[in-house]
């Protein structure tokens, strides 16, 4: 069998496509697709790896990626730098736990979202140099937030974030550029 695009398809291919039409619920007025009669000699069963990763393949196709990071333009860190541009509100997550902070910056991200703002500063600290307590780390936040920042349940309110410059805290805060807010209209 070919497809629209004159690629050969296999017979896992086939059977995987009459698999997933199936599982679909057909547009109103429209019949359901009846199952195929399988012909004479039937296709052999994949192996149980095959299935699986069929199986993840469509399942990759299907859920939505996470929308990618970019990096914050050069000419707007510049403006940063020189104060022409101005960081719009500002988290300082300072003595928090790493749950509550979490919490507070997931909050946080998604109302300065809805109030239309662009540049946020997150305040992470950069952890002090006394040693830790059997159990604890320092600068833990300093290493978390930038990996929340890239989790895919941030990424529809976060487009970048990088250090930020000296003056707004150097290495224990960033600079997080957020996307703005979709309207879903009629």
């Amino acid at each position: 069998m070919r497809s629209r695009r004159g690629k050969t398809l296999t017979e896992a291919d086939i059977a995987l496509w009459r698999q997933v039409a199936r599982s679909v619920k057909p547009l109103p007025g429209r019949a359901p697709i009846e199952p195929e009669p399988i012909l004479a000699s039937p296709a052999p069963a994949p192996a149980p790896e095959t299935a699986l990763l069929a199986t993840s393949l469509v399942v990759a196709r299907i859920a939505p990626a996470a929308p990618p990071l970019a990096p914050i333009e050069r000419r707007l860190r510049t403006q940063l730098r020189r104060g022409q541009q101005s960081v719009e509100a500002v988290i300082d997550l300072h003595g928090m736990r790493q749950d509550q902070a979490h919490f507070a910056l997931h909050g946080f991200l998604r109302r300065e979202q809805a109030r239309g703002t662009r540049i946020v500063l997150v305040v992470t600290g950069k952890g002090g140099p006394a040693p830790a307590r059997f159990g604890e780390e320092r600068g833990v936040l300093r290493r978390m937030v930038p990996h929340w920042l890239r989790l895919s349940e941030l990424r529809p309110l976060v487009l970048g974030f990088e250090e930020a410059e000296q003056r707004h805290g150097g290495s224990g805060a960033l600079y997080v550029r957020l996307r703005r807010l979709r309207e879903h209209g009629p």
